[in-house]
């Protein structure tokens, strides 16, 4: 069942409340680990290739003339696949680990993909906040993925690790819907750029 689009607030943001699962998506080994969200047996994927989907279709992966992209000797997690998110920086090529958002070093959030078509304005790569109700923090970032219609409350390692909260993407995160999270189309932050629905066609 499809998740509803929260009532716009005032401001033009749109508010929801929810707990926090880790997204590893994007994850290519720029933090230096050397290990990517997702793998080939005999590699060590921070996350289960499940979540990037299956064979025929991969949404979680770069894929090439039906395979999947394995990084070289000059990519960051040499071995692993290359893992995609949403917000794409279109100046590198897609089979470049360089083009996607690295949930392991930077800050985003993940809403459910049909929000995209139904909030007013600009969506992906909006700025954001996220308040911890439990510790009074908060921390900007943007919105940097779109997640199943029917689950709410995701965020990138990263971010994860700023509330110090345990951010393994395949046991961490908080069920509790302890977190706050706001998103304001047509306004982004620096480094970032708001991505209309055409913009990685």
């Amino acid at each position: 069942m499809k998740i509803p689009l929260p009532k716009q607030n005032k401001d033009g943001s749109y508010t929801f409340v929810a707990g926090m699962a880790i997204d590893a998506d994007g994850a290519n080994g720029h933090d230096g680990s050397g290990r990517a969200a997702y793998g080939p047996n005999g590699t060590n994927p921070l996350d289960y290739l499940a979540n990037a989907g299956h064979k025929g279709n991969w949404w979680g992966i770069v894929t090439q003339n039906g395979g999947l992209v394995i990084q070289n000797s000059s990519d960051p997690a040499e071995g692993y696949y290359i893992s995609t998110t949403s917000y794409q920086r279109k100046e590198f090529q897609k089979t470049d680990p360089d083009r996607y958002l690295d949930s392991a070093i930077e800050r985003f959030i993940v809403i459910p993909n049909h929000w995209r078509k139904l909030a007013r304005g600009v969506v992906l790569g909006c700025r954001a906040t996220v308040r911890d109700s439990q510790t009074g923090l908060e921390f900007e970032c943007i919105v940097g993925d779109f997640g199943p219609q029917n689950h709410l409350g995701e965020a990138s390692m990263a971010l994860a690790e700023a509330f110090g909260i345990n951010a393994d993407p395949k046991c961490g995160g908080v069920e509790a819907k302890r977190f706050t999270y706001t998103f304001f189309p047509d306004s982004t932050l620096s480094g970032y750029e708001l991505q209309p629905m055409n913009a990685n066609a």
